[in-house]
């Protein structure tokens, strides 16, 4: 009996096998990640040999984001707010499969994002006392927090990795407030409304500030690049000096104000990532919402690194709440490890980051 392969519908090329075994595995149809074929620059044959694992030997490092300055109590029952719960969840975020934890730090009382420094290095000791993960912390905060409240806490918890916002950008969540009919708490509403007036500043002199900070106590920047432009913002402070390699780059994808969650603007970032920068720098990938593990995987095919987590996405499937970080660190782990790859220890993660 002849074998009938697969064609895309979109790009009648043959379908992977590799593709097609992960979404099988996974329950999804194959062009719900579609995109891995279209706006790609390089021939069949070698995404090919990409999807057999054999274009990247290093190891994939999973970051999980715990509970971010977006999303909101009335959202999730199951968002951490105390620092013992969000010490638990990196923890187990960590035995799940994460090399690394970025955390954010709530008032315990009502759940509101906070810069205070003494929260976040309750939260870091915390974590550091019952595991060997990497710890990355925010000096994004929330949007309205002063630069001053923002970096508060990088010298007090020198912690290996810190947040570094790459530019300017309109992130916006106020369609938040469409969705919440009763809050639990005064402060949600009015907080994310504020990200429809108010950007997500971060200026020049502001970045070079968190560099020079991070830099005396011994935190190397972790870039988030919401758009294109931030990535030309990197390269000016590395041709000042201020940079030692490898630049590590958060690619963030799917926020309202910022590039869109496909796999073409993901490869658009990395191709251009590579014409500013080299080949000084180590990238991963975090996507919003609904496109989170679409995005992911196809990182993870390319050769990066992810980032998943209850800041990124609250949902495990559609319309399921994640019940934990571990969750989606789990998911993207069985992914990962459909397309062949290795996931890297925090010790490995390190090694890779030079941290």
């Amino acid at each position: 009996m002849q074998n009938i392969i697969p064609v895309s519908k979109y790009t009648r090329s043959p379908v992977s096998p590799s593709i097609l075994f992960v979404s099988q595995q996974l329950n999804v149809e194959y062009y719900n990640i579609r995109h891995f074929f279209v706006g790609i620059n390089f021939a069949y044959s070698v995404l090919d040999k990409i999807l057999g694992g054999i274009i990247m030997s290093k190891k994939t490092i999973i970051t999980a984001a715990v509970t971010g300055a977006v999303h909101i109590p009335s959202m999730s029952e199951y968002l951490p707010i105390t620092p013992e719960q969000i010490i638990n969840e990196a923890v187990a975020a960590n035995k799940a499969g994460a090399a690394v934890v970025h955390l954010h730090a709530r008032n315990p009382e009502n759940g509101q994002p906070t810069g205070n420094p003494e929260l976040m290095k309750e939260i870091v000791e915390g974590v550091r006392s019952k595991c060997d993960v990497v710890i990355g912390i925010t000096t994004g905060g929330a949007i309205g927090m002063t630069s001053e409240e923002r970096l508060a806490a990088v010298p007090v918890c020198k912690a290996e990795l810190g947040s570094c916002n790459a530019g300017s950008v309109n992130f916006c969540f106020s369609l938040i407030a469409d969705k919440i009919k009763k809050p639990k708490y005064d402060w949600e509403i009015p907080f994310v409304k504020n990200t429809y007036t108010v950007p997500f500043a971060n200026t020049f002199q502001g970045i070079e500030d968190y560099i020079r900070i991070m830099s005396e106590g011994g935190t190397k920047p972790e870039f988030e690049v919401y758009e294109v432009g931030m990535l030309s913002n990197i390269a000016y402070f590395v041709k000042k000096g201020m940079l030692k390699g490898p630049i590590y780059i958060q690619f963030v994808l799917g926020v309202m104000g910022g590039l869109p969650a496909t796999v073409d603007n993901l490869l658009f970032l990395y191709n251009s990532a590579k014409k500013e920068l080299g080949d000084n720098f180590i990238w991963s990938c975090a996507a919003a919402g609904k496109d989170q593990f679409d995005i992911t995987t196809a990182a993870i095919i390319l050769g990066g690194n992810v980032r998943v987590g209850l800041e990124d996405n609250l949902y495990i499937t559609k319309g399921v709440l994640a019940k934990s970080n571990a969750e989606p660190v789990l998911k993207v782990k069985e992914i990962a490890e459909l397309l062949g790859r290795e996931l890297a220890s925090p010790d490995e993660a390190r090694n890779i980051l030079q941290v």
